[in-house]
This record gives structure tokens, C-alpha cells and sequence, in this order.
């Protein structure tokens, strides 16, 4: 496992009990206990580390290699995936995934951003930042799902849009806001969840849900920390300072009412039990939909309009 800076006391406590249980195995001698005192230290520790994360330890872990990403959720939650490529003018981007398939057994169209687990995935997904012709993908298959009455779930987790030439040749931010604008426009239930990063335009390109959900140590914000820090402080080392002023956490977030809920992790994060953490999204995304889909398509609408418009909304006296 790859263990963050904070996280150096339990590494050594966890490389200690794997030294034990190796030496259990291979001399058969009996050291349970001394293994159950030391895995209740380390839960102890975790527990206590986790429960005042600053901002910036905060944005650490949502960036942890090892979280479940928008594939490992794909594959637990959605059967019958079948993925669904390009934006009919340009190309296929990689960094964009998105399909038809079933969620507890109703038709939906998932779409998220993949960020790849190693070097070669990562490559492949260009580590997450989309060019045009990914967030031209997503607005063609919100279309698709508006056409056909199909719910839609986003999974958000990228540092922000490629900001290259050639993207920005192809227009980069005229895609991203046309995609805001369909995921203002369609008649169609849209649950979006921050399953890790969610960064500037490039997230909220597919974040402008009806209910908007973040992961418990994921974080979404206009910018990066260290781009914040890099422009205000003039220095890429202020961005401990940056994570604080953006108020990016989940549960920053949520007092602000700029989302609707927070999906608790497991102890430790999401990346220590993926299994349990995908579950968990699963619950969540269940009761979102079931309390969208009875309602009439140009209600939701209104209703997704009103909400992001509320948020702009300045008490004048």
C-alpha cells in the first residue's frame, strides 16, 4: 500500500504486523495477540488521523493512487456495461468513459472521467483531463439518455481539463460549456458524485446534477491548490495555505450547500477498502435516483436550474 506523509506512524506500526504474520507463517509460532494489540493501535492512530485531516491532507488522500476509480466502480455497480465512444466530429477521448447499463436493474447512462491505475492507464486516460472531444462525448450521450428517458450518473475525479494548445485549438471552453448546458437542459434524473478530484470546469462540466454528492475525503474546487497557490502566493510551496482558503472539502461544501450529501469512506479512506467504499456509493446513488425518478422531466429540470442559479444568488440590502 501507498502510505501518505501523515500516515508514516501507521506504515510502521502495518510494516511491523506484516513482519509478524510472515514470521507466523513460516516458524509457526503462535503471535495473534501481539498482532490483534498492534492492529488496534493502528486503528486507533487511523482513527484519530483521520478525524481532523487538514484541507490539505485532505487533497492527499483524494489523490491517493490507490482510491477506486471511475472503472472499479463501473465494474461492481453497472452490469450490462456497454461502453459507448467518440464525439462524432473529432475522436474518442480516453480520459471520458461513458455507457449504457443497469443499476440495480434500471437502464442508466453512466459517464465519469478515468484517470488509469498505472503508468500505462494513466497514459492512455491522459491521467484524467479531457480534451473537447471527451466533454463533446458526454453531451452527446446526455443527449442519447434525454431521448430515451434514461437516468444519468456522473462520476467525477480529474485535476481539471488539459490545458494543451491542441485543446484549446478545438475549443475547449466552448465544450465544456456546452456541456454545462446540457446537463442543464435535459428532462432526465442526473445524480453526480466527487469520487476523488474535482477540479475547475473540467469537473463541473459533468457535476451539474440534480443531486451532487461527494465522497467523504474527496475534494472540488475552482482550481488546484498548488495552480491557487502558484498565482496568488507566487509560489507552488503555499499550497497548504491554498487548500485552506478554497474551502474544497466535503464537508466545507456542504455547509455552503454547494452539494447535497456526503458518502462516508471507510476508516483510512476509500483506497484501504474499495470494496466497501463502492458499496456504500451504491446505497447512496440508490436513494438519489429513487427520489428523482417519479417526478415529471420538466420539473427536474426547473428544479436543477433553480438550484445552480440559487447559489449565485447575492442578499442585496
Amino acid at each position: 500500500m501507498n502510505f501518505l506523509d501523515f500516515e508514516k506512524p501507521i506504515a510502521e506500526l502495518e510494516g511491523k504486523i506484516e513482519e509478524l504474520r510472515h514470521l507466523s507463517d513460516s516458524d509457526e509460532i503462535n503471535i495473534a495477540e501481539e498482532i490483534n494489540r498492534l492492529q488496534v493501535k493502528v486503528d486507533k492512530l487511523l482513527r484519530a488521523a483521520y478525524a481532523k485531516l487538514t484541507p490539505w491532507q485532505k487533497t492527499q488522500v483524494a489523490r491517493h493512487p490507490d482510491r477506486p476509480h471511475f472503472c472499479d466502480y463501473i465494474g461492481r455497480l453497472i452490469t450490462d456495461f456497454t461502453p459507448l465512444s467518440g464525439d462524432r466530429a473529432f475522436g474518442d477521448d480516453q480520459a471520458i468513459i461513458g455507457g449504457l447499463g443497469r443499476f440495480q436493474g434500471q437502464s442508466v447512462m453512466v459517464i465519469g472521467h478515468e484517470k488509469g491505475h498505472d503508468t500505462e492507464s494513466r497514459v492512455k486516460h491522459n491521467f484524467g483531463s479531457a480534451k473537447p472531444e471527451g466533454y463533446r462525448k458526454a453531451r452527446r450521450l446526455m443527449e442519447m439518455a434525454d431521448r430515451f428517458g434514461i437516468p444519468v450518473i456522473t462520476l467525477v475525479d480529474t485535476a481539471g481539463a488539459y490545458p494543451g494548445v491542441d485543446a484549446e485549438a478545438r475549443g475547449q471552453a466552448e465544450a465544456i460549456a456546452r456541456s454545462i448546458e446540457t446537463c442543464l437542459d435535459i428532462r432526465v434524473p442526473l445524480v453526480s458524485v466527487i469520487i476523488g478530484e474535482g477540479g475547475s470546469g473540467g469537473a463541473i462540466a459533468l457535476a451539474v446534477g440534480n443531486v451532487v454528492l461527494m465522497m467523504e475525503h474527496s475534494i472540488y474546487s475552482v482550481i488546484s491548490p498548488e495552480g491557487c497557490a502558484s498565482i496568488l502566493w507566487r509560489s507552488g510551496d503555499a499550497a497548504k495555505e491554498a487548500a485552506e482558503a478554497l474551502r474544497l472539502t466535503a464537508q466545507d461544501l456542504h455547509k455552503l450547500e454547494v452539494i447535497d450529501g456526503i458518502v462516508p469512506e471507510p476508516l483510512g479512506g476509500a483506497h484501504r477498502n474499495p470494496e466497501q467504499t463502492i458499496a456504500t456509493l451504491g446505497d447512496h446513488l440508490e436513494r438519489a435516483l429513487a427520489g428523482l425518478t417519479s417526478l415529471d422531466g420538466g420539473i427536474l429540470r426547473a428544479r436543477r436550474r433553480d438550484k445552480f442559479l440559487e447559489m449565485g444568488k447575492v442578499g442585496l440590502s
